[in-house]
């Protein structure tokens, strides 16, 4: 896959795109790439804090929207010039700690960053996915030696379960995935702009 083929400064699900292509991508371009795993974020404050940690936020980091808008474009627009980005917002939760209107509120600081980098012509690719229950996931279905046992009439000593999903996504993939690709590193930013 190639970034030209994706319209740069959009927000958008990541659907038909796998996490490994667009890493890589963003390599073959010269790309910073970000990633943050939000399984099991529950809140707000959880999800900052998650995207701080894994985007290697400066520790002063003030874990609101406006400090993630501040540090997604100002900060790092003031280093110097930019590559391009690729971001990854892997599994945003869905609950009623954190939703519908939650979600929308963090991807529109998503979609101000990208009209930002695109008014200085950089690319800003962000892509999402969002955190499916097993209750709600009607396309993940799950399958034990003891289920597969008792359909042929037999009795088979329970194994572990294991959960696959249709669309052939590995729920852990992220978690053996490097967090970023490049220098993307905001505590050299700071150093940079003081």
């Amino acid at each position: 896959m190639q970034l030209q083929t994706i319209r740069p400064n959009i927000v958008q699900a990541i659907r038909a795109y796998r996490v490994s292509d667009l890493m890589q991508a963003a390599v073959e371009g010269g790309q910073h790439f970000l990633y943050a795993n939000l399984a099991g974020v529950q809140t707000k404050q959880e999800l900052l804090e998650r995207i701080a940690e894994d985007f290697t936020f400066p520790p002063h980091f003030g874990k609101n929207l406006d400090a993630l808008f501040d540090c997604m474009t100002d900060l790092v627009h003031r280093s110097g010039q930019q590559p391009g980005f690729v971001v990854v917002l892997d599994q945003l939760p869905d609950n009623a700690r954190f939703d519908r209107e939650a979600r929308e509120q963090l991807l529109d600081v998503f979609r101000d960053a990208a009209d930002f980098w695109g008014e200085r012509r950089v690319a800003f690719r962000c892509f999402y996915s969002f955190a499916v229950s097993r209750a709600q996931d009607g396309a993940a279905w799950e399958r034990t030696a003891a289920e597969a046992g008792q359909q042929a009439g037999g009795l088979v000593k329970p194994a572990v379960t294991k959960v696959v999903l249709k669309n052939g996504v590995n729920p852990n993939f992220g978690m053996n995935m490097p967090l970023m690709v490049s220098a993307f590193d905001t505590a050299v930013w700071l150093k940079v702009a003081a």
